[in-house]
């Protein structure tokens, strides 16, 4: 499959149905890049999330950050493949200040998809910025 943008994705679930949004989430959750197991351990794990989820930044030889991310709910991977599209491979200080919530406002997802699918958001959002200014000020 083609790499999509965030925007395009955005047309796309505007179209759709729950039931297809929800395929259209399985299946962006499905093309993440694949994160080695050896990866998701407990200081990867994001916490408060129902579901578990693991994010694992990289730094690129360029500088920019790169996040290995994974779940073992198909629905929550499809999520996170969301929440990557927005800061994949930026400048630590642009994805510190990257407004995440924003981008991601127009998917809905709170009203879209029950609380405990959610609520884990947020979270991953935060250790994504912590990082991000973390690197920004090395």
């Amino acid at each position: 499959m083609t790499e999509r943008s965030l925007s395009d994705i955005r047309e796309e679930y505007e179209f759709l149905d729950p039931d297809d949004r929800y395929r259209l989430l399985i299946e962006l959750g499905r093309d993440l890049e694949p994160m080695p197991d050896a990866l998701k351990t407990d200081a990867t794990l994001v916490r408060g999330c129902s579901a578990a989820v693991w994010v694992y930044p990289t730094r690129r030889d360029d500088g920019r950050l790169h996040f290995l991310a994974d779940s073992n709910a198909a629905i929550t991977k499809g999520i996170i493949a969301l929440v990557l599209k927005t800061v994949q491979d930026g400048e630590p200080e642009a994805v510190a200040k990257a407004d995440i919530e924003e981008a991601l406002a127009p998917f809905d997802l709170q009203n879209q998809l029950s609380s405990n699918r959610t609520q884990g958001i947020p979270n991953m959002i935060a250790l994504i910025r912590e990082t991000a200014g973390r690197l920004a000020a090395e």
